[in-house]
């Protein structure tokens, strides 16, 4: 017998086979694959939680939206034909999932997701889905991933420094940077009642940054920002990443100097440059991470390709 994990106990697997016929005469059914289908229903619930951002950037153009929602839902259709091909080819291949393993998922989800089994109780109800249904859900998932893992781990995947260095000089036009500073930004939210003193007091913000005062002293202090603990640190940013009425103004400053206050109108910001660097092409040794993990990324599909080809090529699979 085969396991999928190292932590997977040797617990015998069985589950119903699930009745075509059956299926057929509940719900339509888009697809069969050896002894399960994939029904009407599970496509369409797949792809509604996509719709409304469909609707969102496609809405105006109805054709348009209409390709959309057919290549989505064909999209949708392979992933779940895989998601079979795999389920299937756990129950031929002699592999093991302990139900305890099972259990142990679902636990860590209620503590993560739900705080308490009575929650996720409640939620399944509102949704519909039975306890079972969601355990059975959970227990497929862990399958596929862990047959996903043991075929195709990109941490298996070894890219040579000869092909980082042969993708980069066929590439170079992707490591292309625009000009950039290192930014540091104190933010002071403002409404109409209480814009005077908002900009008063970033003033006295840029009177103190005069005075010699840390700009990180100053935004830990005062900045609403995120990044206000961080000394209102933004790191290396492009022109392009900032609105027009602050780029301007911090790519008009040199390293070391701060903006006069920057009324906006929601907020006076006050923007400081640490340093700057122009336009360039990255370094193959400042690319390499992001290549190599670009590289393994196509391998790993590459690889799964073929790995879910040979299922297909020794499984029943009909589109209806």
């Amino acid at each position: 017998m085969r396991t999928l994990y190292p932590l997977f106990l040797a617990v015998v697997f069985c589950c119903s086979q699930v009745s075509v016929r059956a299926a057929e005469l509940v719900d339509g059914i888009y697809v069969v694959v050896n002894d399960s289908v994939i029904t009407y229903d599970e496509v369409e619930n797949s792809i509604t939680p996509l719709l409304a951002i469909l609707h969102q950037q496609y809405g105006r153009d109805p054709q348009v939206l209409e390709q959309k929602l057919q290549s989505t839902r064909a999209e949708k259709i392979e992933e779940l034909v895989q998601r079979e091909l795999v389920l299937g080819e756990f129950k031929t291949a002699g592999y093991q999932l302990p139900e305890n393993f099972v259990e142990d998922s679902i636990n860590r989800l209620i503590r993560e997701r739900y705080g308490d089994r009575a929650k996720l109780m409640k939620t399944l109800q509102a949704e519909g889905i039975t306890f079972e249904a969601f355990r059975k859900r959970e227990r497929e998932r862990i399958i596929v991933a862990q047959l996903v893992f043991e075929h195709i781990s990109q941490d298996k995947i070894i890219i040579s420094p000869q092909k980082i260095e042969n993708y980069y000089n066929a590439h170079k036009d992707e490591f292309k940077q625009e000009d950039e500073i290192h930014l540091r930004m104190i933010v002071l939210n403002k409404t109409p009642e209480n814009a005077a003193s908002i900009k008063k007091l970033a003033q006295e913000i840029t009177s103190k940054l005069d005075e010699g005062t840390p700009f990180a002293e100053m935004a830990d202090i005062y900045s609403a920002a995120s990044d206000r603990e961080k000394g209102g640190d933004r790191g290396w940013v492009a022109k392009t990443v900032l609105r027009s009425e602050l780029s301007d103004a911090a790519f008009a400053l040199a390293p070391g100097q701060h903006s006069s206050v920057i009324d906006l109108d929601t907020a006076c910001y006050v923007l400081f440059v640490e340093d700057k660097r122009m336009a360039r092409v990255k370094s193959v040794t400042e690319a390499r991470v992001e290549i190599e993990n670009k590289l393994k990324s196509e391998e790993a599909k590459r690889l799964k390709d073929r790995w879910i080809n040979r299922l297909r090529a020794k499984s029943f699979v009909r589109y209806y």
